[in-house]
């Protein structure tokens, strides 16, 4: 069951029964403190880091989920179990847990298809119980290293029409209104990576009174809109990697397989003043 990428709640309520799972709720602590799934441990840290790609960066990335996922009670025998709010409300945290997972090698990660939503609507208990999980050593394996990107990858891709440069940051951010979803100015430059095509976020969902994705059909005839295809080579950027995140697990189930994800995004692509930016007025059609 954990080959698989999103799990139901009804399969998620089974296997806390059956396997090894620990349970990761990625929402604010206010959020996880009014109502979780049972046994779920918060860790809100996976959607408010912000990362720099520079080896500095990514070592101490490396450093800070290792410990926080150990201390979650991952040692490698678990499955990972990572949910939001909804798919489409918290940009994307659960996914991003997921890549994050995925990037330091975990072997078994999942998330939770509509997240505490979808738990909630089939039924299921919360629980407002704080969790103390048994500390694990967690097992870094930088066997999909990869699948992370940094900004000199992402500058070499800008002259190689081979590798789709996705853009999926809300309507505003891409047409340069604003620099961020923390505020308008909150980067020092506003616009795109050059030659970047736009996908937002939310289109990879169905809208409802439990967002989920779309099947894997209408996932494909949306990446091919802006000319992705299962053979593809896909760089994914947002702000700092949540909403990629999210399109980065759409993508995989839609059947496209190589794609990786600049972390660092516009967060620290803007700071640089050396790195090129697009700031003329795209079109929305």
């Amino acid at each position: 069951m954990h080959e698989n990428t999103l799990i139901s709640p009804e399969q998620l309520h089974g296997m806390m029964d059956s396997l090894p799972t620990v349970i990761i709720d990625t929402r604010a602590p206010e959020a996880y403190a009014a109502g979780h799934i049972p046994g779920a441990v918060n860790i809100h840290d996976i959607f408010t880091y912000l990362a720099t790609s520079d080896p500095e960066g990514m070592a101490a990335l490396k450093g800070k989920f290792a410990d926080a996922f150990g201390a979650a009670g991952l040692s490698g025998d678990e499955v990972a179990v990572l949910y939001e709010d909804t798919m489409s409300s918290g940009y994307g945290q659960s996914c991003r847990g997921y890549f994050l997972l995925k990037y330091l090698g975990y072997p078994k990660a999942v998330v939770l298809h509509g997240g505490y939503q979808a738990w909630i609507h089939d039924g299921y208990e919360s629980s407002t119980e704080a969790v103390s999980p048994e500390p694990k050593t967690f097992p870094v394996d930088d066997g999909a290293a990869d699948i992370m990107l940094d900004k000199d990858a992402m500058l070499k891709s800008l002259d190689d029409p081979s590798v789709i440069k996705l853009d999926v940051r809300d309507v505003d951010e891409w047409v340069g209104l604003s620099s961020s979803p923390y505020g308008v100015d909150f980067c020092p430059r506003k616009g795109r990576l050059p030659g970047a095509k736009w996908l937002e976020w939310y289109r990879v969902m169905k809208p409802g009174d439990v967002p989920v994705f779309k099947t894997k059909e209408e996932l494909a005839a949306e990446f091919q809109s802006v000319g992705i295809k299962a053979d593809s080579k896909v760089y994914l950027y947002c702000f700092k990697g949540a909403r990629a995140s999210n399109t980065y697990v759409a993508l995989k189930e839609a059947g496209v397989d190589d794609v990786g994800i600049y972390f660092g995004s516009w967060n620290e692509w803007s700071r640089d003043p050396a790195l090129p930016i697009d700031e003329s007025r795209p079109s929305l059609g």
